[in-house]
């Protein structure tokens, strides 16, 4: 199976990513992670890849096909794969399609996990964060200590500057007009899935594992 996952930033992805990890032994696949791996490892590829980010370009739809490829190749990817940040264009989308045909890599499932904004910004703007350890609170429904010192190792917990109100608003803005056309494109081809993100946890799991279980596209 190939799993995409789609959903604004504070969804849930990345908690679910690793119970369908878990549950199916199949890997999570960043282009971001890979990018670095290649460019700190100076292979050629990597080494184009950092000029491109030296002068502030983005990495071409062709490159970024070229590093998929490479990667699903794995062992690990026998049995299918999840993927984070991939694809951002109807091109890239179109290519990874072509992709997986080639390679017979199972079937294509897009999951949204669809969380109104107002509760995204909730979320978001809650979180804290230990400035030593990186430990993860919310004020919410894991609230730091009240001197707001980390109960693991004693450092200051702090808001991110990118968790504020108002960036997370323009990151919301952002993931919707790029995502607007992708999620159409899956749609039309009756791969899109959505799931309620309001939900607990377990719950949402629950409804991907019935969707990935589900004969048909």
């Amino acid at each position: 199976m190939v799993i995409i996952l789609l959903g604004a930033p504070g969804a849930g992805k990345g908690t679910q990513a690793k119970r369908i990890m878990q549950e199916y032994r199949i890997p999570q696949i960043s282009t971001g992670d890979i990018l670095r791996a290649e460019v700190e490892a100076q292979s050629d590829l990597g080494k184009l890849v950092k000029s491109i980010m030296e002068q502030g370009q983005l990495v071409s739809d062709d490159i970024m096909i070229q590093i998929i490829e490479k990667r699903i190749q794995q062992p690990d990817c026998r049995k299918g794969f999840i993927l984070d940040g991939f694809p951002r264009t109807i091109p890239q989308a179109q290519a990874l399609e072509e992709l997986i045909q080639k390679r017979d890599s199972g079937r294509l499932k897009v999951i949204e996990i669809s969380v109104p904004d107002e509760e995204i910004i909730k979320r978001i703007s809650n979180r804290r964060v230990c400035r030593v350890c990186g430990k993860d609170y919310n004020r919410l429904f894991h609230p730091p200590p009240p001197d707001n010192r980390c109960e693991v190792c004693g450092g200051d917990v702090i808001q991110r500057s990118d968790d504020t109100e108002e960036t997370v608003r323009k990151r919301l803005a952002e993931y919707r007009n790029k995502t607007a056309a992708l999620v159409d494109y899956y749609e039309k081809k009756n791969r899109l899935y959505r799931v309620n993100g309001l939900q607990s946890i377990d719950q949402v799991f629950r409804d991907i594992q019935t969707i990935l279980e589900r004969n048909g596209p």
